[in-house]
């Protein structure tokens, strides 16, 4: 009995000795994270922004009707009655090939018109004595034209076949208005652009 209490306490010492259990670490308590300290906005910083968004604004603005669309009232009653004097016009700055019936703008010896482009280059225009327009040889028939069209004597010969690059334009109000029967035909580079809305400010 002695000799196996001698054992179990000399095992004992040895598993104290060699294989002493290490105490359990505590768990490592988090440092509390310190708040951020948010950056201060300098207040020079909302007039620079707005400065930056109106020059954006600006040249926006400048881009649409500076460059691809222009604004502007109708000078006369030229193109009555699908337009009136002082109607709005929007038009389109860069159509510089504008089809047969199309509105266009044009800027011509430092006057601005509006007129229907009725042939381009190639074609051969010519207004008969009974005042009828003739276009390659056809007599034209106008439905949306009220007026015949009178040739004005003195400015062109007929029939006139136009160069590369010509349009011949005329105003739907024909007895008097002022057109390519006046001022001849137009080049691609007196047209402004084509005409794509009209706002009525008069007759409404």
């Amino acid at each position: 009995m002695a000799e196996n209490e001698t054992a179990m306490t000399a095992g004992q010492d040895t598993d104290t000795a060699g294989g002493q259990k290490q105490p359990e670490k505590e768990p490592e308590q988090e440092t509390p994270k310190k708040p951020e300290k948010k950056a201060r906005v300098s207040p020079m910083r909302y007039p620079q922004l707005f400065i930056l968004h109106s020059i954006i604004v600006v040249i926006m603005i400048w881009l649409l009707f500076g460059v691809f669309f222009g604004l502007m009232t109708a000078p006369n009653n030229d193109m009555y009655p699908r337009i009136d004097n002082g109607d709005l016009l929007l038009y389109y700055r860069m159509e510089k090939a504008p089809k047969a019936q199309d509105v266009v703008v044009i800027r011509k010896n430092n006057t601005t018109y509006v007129g229907r482009v009725v042939a381009a280059a190639g074609d051969t225009v010519e207004i008969t004595d009974d005042e009828k327009l003739k276009i390659n040889g056809h007599t034209m028939i106008e439905k949306n034209i009220y007026q015949k069209t009178p040739r004005y004597e003195g400015f062109n010969q007929y029939p006139l076949t136009l160069a590369e690059g010509a349009f011949f334009v005329l105003a739907d109000a024909r007895s008097n208005a002022e057109d390519s029967r006046y001022y001849g035909p137009v080049s691609a580079d007196e047209i402004q652009g084509t005409v794509i809305t009209v706002v009525r400010r008069n007759n409404l």
